[in-house]
């Protein structure tokens, strides 16, 4: 299933979009109501605060007294971890039981306040942010929720800000204009990027690139690559000896096609097989069908096997090269691209030849770059850089 992390600041209006793909027939999963229950009056997460803190955190009710808890563990940092060594286990549990309980073609939005802050982005397919001006979140949280002016900038300021958020998001809504107008960006994110990927995810398809046409330099790409890597370690774990952006899009400022590239360094190809394939395509990239290799440089030496996998999400292609760590061609990747980005002359002779390449067989994946002999010759200029520089991978 396609699991979606949702999150924005307080007042952004993040639960109008949970309400809004709930509609569209999202499974939600509500971070603070699943915090709530599993602190409930009878649990045994309510018994261990009780046992940590004394009944002073209780109310005459028998249920939690959040306001007596918080005066406890705001400002004492070892309480608040202690607390947070009791509930959060029991939330990740529970949201694992409520995930499980889903059909398996359901898209699961994780409606999590704090998920940049604790760290979890990776752990889904798509990251949504609600973005909202500081202004206009004030004046709701004043209106929608009686709070003071002292108080909302505040838990405004506890919470990260919005260039950490948008950093950390695959998705950013604006929501700074009307209700319609989000619900009309909630529904074209449904329909043109979850309901496909969900379907490419469940299949196992990969979403090829566009026509080879080359994009301006895009300053985003970087951080694009560092989320997609993330997600990737985040599902492979120690398999994954080294994860690094290659390619034209981690040379800064050189035009390319769309697509970011990825090299992940294994132990060995017959790890890059089995459970591991699988885990790939379950995290969102499947693997490539047929047999993949890289013509050596220089020609003639026998050609460089590895393994491809591409993304299921429709809005970002990516060639992910699966090759052994210390390889030829996992050295290559690297050493072209760390001469590209030391070299502008060659940098400028590469678009160059890109663009012809690109008119020449504007078919994606066709750009004849095995037979050109340039490569052939920046091959051998990188490798005298390497050796004036004492380059290492």
């Amino acid at each position: 299933m396609l699991r979606v992390g949702l999150t924005g600041g307080i007042g952004s209006g993040k639960s109008a979009v949970a309400a809004r793909l709930v509609e569209r027939g999202a499974v939600l999963i509500d971070a603070d109501r699943v915090a709530r229950e599993v602190v409930a009056p009878g649990t045994d997460g309510l018994a261990e605060i009780v046992a940590a803190f004394s009944d002073s955190v209780v109310d005459a009710d028998g249920a939690l007294d959040r306001a007596a808890l918080g005066a406890v563990v705001f400002a004492d940092e070892t309480a608040r971890r202690r607390l947070e060594a009791i509930t959060h286990p029991r939330v990740r549990a529970r949201t694992a039981e409520l995930t499980a309980a889903a059909a398996p073609d359901a898209i699961v939005v994780n409606d999590v306040p704090l998920l940049v802050e604790v760290g979890l982005t990776p752990t889904y397919h798509l990251v949504v942010v609600v973005q909202t001006a500081v202004a206009t979140r004030l004046e709701r949280l004043a209106r929608d929720r009686g709070m003071g002016r002292a108080e909302a900038e505040r838990r405004i300021a506890a919470q990260a800000d919005d260039a950490r958020r948008r950093a950390a998001a695959d998705v950013v809504l604006t929501n700074d204009g009307s209700l319609t107008a989000l619900h009309d960006a909630v529904d074209r994110l449904w329909k043109q990027r979850l309901v496909p990927y969900e379907d490419n995810l469940r299949q196992r398809r990969v979403v090829p690139p566009d026509a080879a046409e080359l994009a301006g330099a895009d300053a985003s790409w970087p951080e694009q690559y560092a989320r997609l890597a993330a997600r990737i370690q985040h599902t492979l774990g120690s398999d994954a000896l080294r994860i690094d952006h290659i390619g034209s899009t981690a040379v800064p400022g050189l035009a390319a096609q769309n697509v970011i590239d990825v090299q992940v360094a294994v132990a060995s190809l017959a790890d890059a097989d089995g459970p591991l394939a699988d885990r790939l395509a379950s995290a969102g990239f499947p693997r490539v069908p047929g047999q993949w290799w890289d013509d050596p440089r220089p020609a003639g030496r026998g050609r460089w096997e590895k393994r491809l996998h591409g993304s299921a999400d429709p809005a970002r292609p990516v060639r992910l090269h699966v090759r052994m760590a210390d390889s030829p061609g996992w050295r290559y990747a690297l050493l072209m691209r760390d001469h590209l980005r030391a070299d502008p002359d060659q940098r400028a002779t590469y678009l160059q030849l890109k663009r012809d390449l690109v008119d020449a067989a504007p078919v994606a994946g066709d750009s004849g770059t095995a037979r050109n002999p340039w490569f052939d010759e920046e091959y051998l200029r990188a490798e005298q850089w390497a050796a004036q520089t004492g380059w290492r991978p």
